[in-house]
């Protein structure tokens, strides 16, 4: 190979399988679907790739490899290995649950609110109402399993006028063509959704390509030559004019119409067969009234500087992986001649078949008696030996997977639990996985801000009731801890930390909240705590004043505790431990 051949790009770790070569190639029976016209070439590796990992997804990677000219890869047994991996990589980066949060909601119920705390918690109300209905937590787990196999998934909004809210939509990768003017812009003014329809011939349809395209453009006003641009005050910038808009374009071609140079960003407009909404309107450049396309590509990864794709969680293990495949195999081809033994017999006296005179065959099975002669002798080849190193090799394989992959022997549950010496051994054990997921989040980060900034916009741009103009507030979303927590370990720290005066009740209870407690509103948990003190305090009084106490004095003692109550410290009341425990927290403390 040449240095001119040698190609280091986002896929370069796929680089090493001789069926990315068929990529493209007239004929291929790996990859037929990337020999049409309109796909456009430098696109095809991409494409070649998110077929190869789907294949091993599926176990099916040995019949691609088959498909592109290896024989043999049909004998590969595949066990769900890479499933596995995919499957508990995005387990734990989802965590348990995911909610919208708005950045300034969680003051609104304070005693002295931060400006703008009760908007937010408005806006944030409405999103959650949104996300309930568009069945969000469901999209995410749609678009993040594509995003944590293939590297890369794609969420769609469009505006719905009878539903009244924008609509979520989740599409394969493999679907996205953005067109990148520049190639430093993150946000491309020009995306094609574009997919085959196969051919029907009970409706007399045939085979087609349907390509959906959002384009940002000049708005141009009603005029005589229709040539002459205008401008638009949107709802979310007030006071500002704007000239452009997003057009959308939703056509289709007979790809018996397509010619070679036809590709997607060039397909001939006299020969498209434009959709039709059900209102009458045709799709040919809709001018949908909002200043960005409403398109957010997901990577799995932080990419590369000039690049824009992610990486898959199997890319760096994809060689590990077809190592363990082939153990596998030879494994079950061991354990057979284990478990059925070949045996060489000498001085036995075969039975003849009558017909052909021949001596038969004959099969180990329980039960079968061979008559031996005087020197006869049986001898059996113990494979097991052989056995043993490959299942040893399979554990070795196993543990070189979760170690480069970065999810970790724990975190595939391989670990026994017993072999932990302590907490802080099995927290350092699970380090990597913590900035496997950790990273994988931060490169989400801001893709579902620009979500729910685009999904407030739509409200607005479509008049929605309750969402007025304004710039939209930041919204994003909360992921849950991805690994279990030592919930008795934080109550004893925020039982400390709160009565030692150095953390206040809010973030007390926030802390609990991130421990996994079910605590749903942590504003009205601070409230219940409260109001609960304060029902204890005046019960305690009334006691007082029944036994003929002196009021005064007992109020002296509530606000200095006596040193029957606080340890003889005089600092703050004790638990059943003996340590020193908050008011509102010492239940909490008794049951722990």
């Amino acid at each position: 190979m040449g240095l001119r051949q040698f190609v280091i790009d986002a896929w370069s770790w796929l680089s090493y399988k001789p069926v990315m070569a068929e990529a493209g190639r007239p004929g291929s029976r790996a990859f037929p679907e990337l020999a049409r016209t309109w796909v456009p070439p430098h696109e095809l590796r991409r494409l070649a790739a998110y077929k190869v990992l789907a294949s091993y997804d599926n176990n099916q990677a040995g019949q691609l490899s088959a498909a592109g000219g290896d024989v043999g890869a049909l004998e590969r047994r595949e066990l769900g290995d890479a499933a596995n991996l995919v499957d508990t990589a995005l387990g734990y980066l989802l965590g348990s649950e995911q909610k919208v949060a708005v950045e300034g909601a969680e003051h609104a119920d304070d005693e002295t609110p931060t400006p703008g705390a009760a908007e937010a918690a408005a806006v944030q109300e409405r999103l959650r109402k949104w996300a309930d209905k568009e069945l969000l937590t469901f999209r995410v787990q749609q678009a993040e399993r594509a995003a944590v196999l293939l590297g890369d998934s794609v969420m769609v909004l469009a505006w719905n006028p009878e539903k009244q809210r924008p609509t979520l939509r989740v599409y394969d990768p493999g679907f996205f063509f953005p067109q990148w003017e520049d190639e430093d812009d993150d946000f491309p003014r020009k995306v094609h959704l574009a997919w085959e329809l196969p051919a029907d011939d009970d409706a007399g349809l045939k085979a087609r390509v349907r390509r959906v395209t959002y384009e940002l453009g000049p708005i141009f006003e009603d005029s005589d030559d229709g040539t002459e641009t205008g401008g638009r005050s949107y709802p979310w910038e007030p006071g500002r004019t704007s000239n452009v808009t997003c057009y959308l374009t939703d056509a289709e071609w007979l790809l018996e119409d397509l010619k070679n140079g036809e590709a997607l960003d060039r397909l001939p407009t006299d020969k498209a067969a434009y959709r039709i909404r059900p209102d009458g309107t045709e799709l040919n450049r809709l001018d949908l009234m909002i200043d960005f396309v409403p398109v957010v590509h997901i990577a799995n990864t932080i990419p590369d500087g000039g690049e824009h794709w992610g990486r898959s969680v199997l890319a760096r293990v994809l060689q590990a992986l077809d190592e363990l495949a082939a153990t596998d195999s030879d494994s079950s081809a061991a354990s057979a001649t284990t478990g059925t033994p070949i045996i060489g017999l000498a001085g036995a006296r075969l039975p003849v078949d009558r017909a052909t005179g021949k001596p038969e065959k004959l099969t180990v099975q329980a039960g079968a008696v061979w008559q031996l002669g005087e020197t006869g002798r049986m001898d059996a080849l113990d494979t097991s030996p052989q056995l043993a190193e490959l299942r040893s090799r399979v554990d070795h394989l196993l543990d070189r997977i979760a170690a480069n992959s970065r999810v970790t022997a724990t975190g595939l549950g391989m670990l026994d639990a017993s072999e932990v010496p302590s907490g802080y051994a099995l927290k350092l054990a699970l380090g990597p996985l913590d900035a496997l997921v950790g990273m994988m989040r931060l490169a989400r980060e801001h893709k579902y801000r620009l979500l729910f900034k685009m999904v407030q916009r739509l409200y607005q741009a479509g008049r929605a009731e309750g969402w007025t103009g304004g710039d939209s507030l930041p919204a994003r979303l909360s992921w849950a801890p991805h690994t279990p927590t030592d919930r008795a370990a934080v109550l004893e720290e925020v039982v400390q930390a709160y009565g030692a005066g150095v953390i206040s009740l809010e973030t007390a209870v926030a802390m609990l909240v991130d421990a996994g407690y079910p605590i749903k509103d942590a504003a009205e948990e601070v409230e219940r705590i409260r109001a609960k003190a304060q029902e204890e305090a005046a019960a305690r009084m009334a006691e007082v004043v029944a036994r003929g106490g002196d009021a005064d004095q007992e109020s002296e003692n509530e606000e200095k505790p006596a040193e029957s109550d606080a340890g003889g410290d005089g600092k703050s009341p004790k638990g059943s431990d003996g340590r020193p425990v908050p008011f509102g927290f010492a239940s909490a403390s008794v049951r722990h």
